[in-house]
């Protein structure tokens, strides 16, 4: 045993209880129930615990602490050749059990936390009459599932959940714009390396830096890639003009590589 205090063959119920953290009237309730009965007695009676008897005290403990009952415990130290070897891989492979189901439970705890924290502060009409066909509870549920556990995803949780309604007005007002400047841009004929293109993807970048997550010019090229990838945001733009998620993608590349150049 450890720190000195244990030193002869057989030990007081006193010395057990400081040494292995457990309380006099606990050893007394396992000698009670059959649990762990002390091999010997001084000749005043008194409970002698051998070394034997502290290697099953520690099993019992270590059990305890994983959340088992006193009879299934009982039952797993006087399983028909049983040793230690055994019982430390039953401890592991219990103890791995548990750290799966605490796994579980702080993602679902997490998950009731952003779900809670998070979301528009808008009624469905109100998001109906800000965003029409823009926004849908399908879609942001996807996106839930498919960036949930990204930095960015829960960064724009924190902020859109502090969100008025008058903030989202002013956001859709900007979304507005920046769109409005794309397909201006598109119908001047600029093509999308121009200045004018890339600065109106620029903007775009900086909407969403600022007002959703951090974005990098990197990050946003993948960001319009998927533009032009996912068929539900090409008509988003398509709709807005023909060919416009095509010009986004480029513009945004550009924008990307002129950021590059640059830095």
């Amino acid at each position: 045993m450890t720190g000195g205090v244990l030193v002869d063959a057989a030990w007081t119920v006193g010395q057990v209880a400081d040494e292995l953290g457990v309380t006099v009237r606990t050893l007394h309730h396992y000698d009670e129930i059959g649990l762990l009965h002390p091999s010997g007695r001084t000749p005043a009676g008194y409970r002698l615990y051998t070394a034997q008897d502290l290697e099953r005290l520690q099993n019992i403990v270590v059990y305890r602490r994983l959340g088992f009952p006193l009879e299934e415990i009982g039952e797993l130290l006087d399983a028909r050749g049983a040793d230690l070897e055994s019982h430390l891989r039953r401890q592991r492979a219990a103890v791995m059990s548990r750290l799966d189901e605490l796994g579980e439970l702080v993602t679902a705890i997490d998950r009731a936390l952003e779900k809670e924290m998070s979301g528009l502060k808008l009624t469905k009409q109100e998001q109906q009459e800000l965003f029409g066909d823009g926004y849908s509870e399908e879609y942001a549920a996807e996106a839930e599932e498919r960036w949930g556990d990204s930095d960015a995803w829960k960064q724009s949780q924190r902020r859109t959940s502090q969100y008025s309604k008058a903030d989202w007005v002013e956001i859709k007002a900007e979304m507005d714009s920046i769109g409005a400047e794309l397909v201006e841009a598109k119908r001047s004929g600029a093509p999308a390396t121009s200045e004018r293109a890339m600065d109106a993807a620029e903007r775009h970048r900086r909407h969403i830096n600022d007002r959703f997550y951090e974005i990098t010019p990197e990050f946003h090229r993948n960001l319009g890639d998927m533009y032009v990838a996912d068929p539900r945001f090409t008509t988003t733009y398509e709709d807005q003009e023909p060919g416009l998620a095509q010009y986004v993608r480029d513009a945004i590349h550009a924008n990307a590589d002129r950021a590059g150049a640059q830095g």
